[in-house]
């Protein structure tokens, strides 16, 4: 079967759950014979180096990119203000980009043409106009979602005024695209439920997020120390948000109680505030060249989370290497996994400081729940099975001439 698969940021290194997500499911589609070709963007913001991939990352047939400068213009934000296009996506509207996927449709016969988020939904009508391939969505979160959570956490009033209008034309976008695909591909049974109340009327699977679980076995590193980890892109505001709700709001008790007891922070573009801090046993690595042989030094891994969607790519990470992963409910939302079991779940300081305490103190079996988490993730989160199951619907829908394409 002959992929085209579109992203709006190249997916590669493996350093945030989306990379990790296109990354691992199109090298599954690759070890099951597909031929998988890729069409990203390169953006000013998370830019790579395409001539200088390492060469293990030869999965795809072709890669092409196209640049794109999407950092944030004041004049075309303000300029937004009195359009009713979402401000969201018109900033990966890229004409390279279009002429490039036009060049592609035009020269090749392409089976399935996948779009990874909702971001590329503004090149549908070229792909329905240049190809008869099946077109699918598959939706990493429920985009509108993750920002009406962070709005509704943003204290500063003009600020949460300024979001939510922009929040609800990327909504009325998200809505009224909706059925434009003939398939959408959630990453959680959660997330398809949520597009299914929307009104999506099309076929549907969900497919969760699987990782490529030989990068997580096997390690030789040293024993992991009792402390506390936290890992994830530092300009993604959630991960901010949460991360300094915790400093603020969990640490000073934490650390009274537990004055040994040290934080280690990782992440790209580090904020300069945070770099800055200067609290006792809180440790701020910056950018780690390998997140796992990072994650692999700590006991704990903490991802307190009050706003996003979708799937939590680095919770299972965690849980995949043993890590004792407490998160927040929202946190853990599309991940099926049992509190006290597989995780700890906390949503306030005292519950963050009771499940820590529990675990230090021995009250909860750490070595339990590390190898409870290990096989939970085996069992529902392997790359390859995931991939098996999806390939097998694309085939089923390429094969069914009682199948409706959503019509041009």
């Amino acid at each position: 079967m002959k992929i085209l698969q579109l992203c709006k940021k190249f997916p590669f290194p493996l350093k945030d759950g989306e990379s990790i997500a296109v990354t691992y499911l199109s090298n599954a589609l690759h070890n099951l014979g597909c031929e998988i070709s890729l069409l990203s963007m390169n953006t000013s913001k998370h830019f790579v180096d395409v001539e200088n991939l390492p060469s293990d990352f030869n999965h795809y047939k072709e890669i092409h990119v196209t640049k794109l400068d999407n950092t944030i213009k004041f004049f075309d934000a303000f300029k937004n203000l009195f359009s009713s296009e979402s401000y969201h996506v018109s900033r990966f509207v890229c004409p390279d980009f279009r002429n490039k996927l036009i060049e592609l449709l035009q020269n090749n016969q392409y089976d399935v043409v996948q779009l990874e988020t909702l971001y590329l939904a503004p090149y549908i009508d070229v792909i329905k106009e240049y190809s008869d391939a099946l077109i699918t969505m598959r939706a990493h979160n429920v985009e509108f979602e993750i920002w009406e959570r962070i709005t509704s956490n943003t204290k500063f009033l003009p600020k949460r005024i300024y979001l939510k209008y922009l929040t609800s034309k990327l909504k009325r976008y998200e809505l009224e695209h909706l059925n434009k695909y003939d398939y959408l591909v959630a990453v959680s049974e959660r997330d398809l439920k949520k597009f299914k109340a929307l009104g999506y009327k099309n076929g549907a699977i969900s497919s969760p997020i699987g990782l490529d679980l030989k990068n997580y076995q096997n390690l030789k590193t040293v024993e992991p120390t009792n402390d506390l980890c936290f890992i994830g892109a530092l300009d993604w505001i959630p991960n901010m948000e949460g991360l300094t709700w915790f400093i603020d709001k969990v640490w000073p008790s934490l650390s009274i109680k537990f004055p040994n007891l040290k934080l280690h922070i990782a992440g790209r573009n580090t904020p300069v505030s945070l770099k800055a801090l200067n609290v006792k046993n809180i440790i701020i690595h910056g950018e780690v060249p390998d997140a796992v042989k990072f994650m692999e030094k700590y006991t704990m891994m903490i991802v307190p989370l009050f706003s996003g969607s979708g799937m939590r790519v680095k919770i299972l990470e965690g849980m995949a290497l043993g890590k004792v992963v407490i998160t927040t409910q929202m946190g853990k939302e599309g991940i099926h996994a049992e509190d006290g079991k597989h995780l700890l779940e906390a949503d306030t300081p005292a519950a963050f400081i009771e499940q820590i305490s529990s675990v230090l103190s021995g009250q909860k079996d750490k070595n339990s729940i590390a190898t409870a988490a290990k096989s939970f993730v085996e069992n529902y989160y392997d790359h390859g099975v995931n991939a098996k199951k999806l390939l097998e619907k694309y085939y089923s829908l390429k094969t069914d001439p009682g199948y409706a394409k959503v019509s041009k």
